[in-house]
């Protein structure tokens, strides 16, 4: 219950985007999608899907959650890919300067 009311309240601090756009754009058919509201809104007979039907109202804070881990390992792979690209640049770098630092070593006359 206290998901569900805070789900509710951050109902309003969503972005125009967020309310319009599905984060999941569903990958069945028209008529697929038909009969599986069909099937939901008949009243189930098993004792596990009634209590799973006590927790439909959680299906958007999954969507959120889920989307917020994706977009969580997302960013890790990003960042990781970053920290690569900074190390072998740094690497560049220390060869450039041991590069320049050797030239003007070699183009003084007395280096001892």
């Amino acid at each position: 219950r206290r998901i569900l009311r805070l789900a509710e309240m951050c109902r309003r601090l969503e972005t125009e985007e967020e309310k319009v756009l599905p984060f999941y754009p569903s990958s069945l058919a028209e008529e697929e999608q038909r009969a599986a509201l069909r099937v939901l809104e008949e009243p189930p007979n098993e004792p596990l899907a009634r209590v799973v039907q006590d927790y439909v109202g959680l299906e958007r804070f999954w969507q959120r959650f889920n989307k917020a881990k994706l977009d969580e390992r997302a960013l890790e792979r990003a960042r990781a890919a970053l920290a690569g690209r900074n190390q072998h640049l740094r690497e560049l770098l220390q060869q450039y300067l041991a590069g320049v630092a050797l030239s003007k070593v070699l183009r003084d006359p007395h280096p001892l």
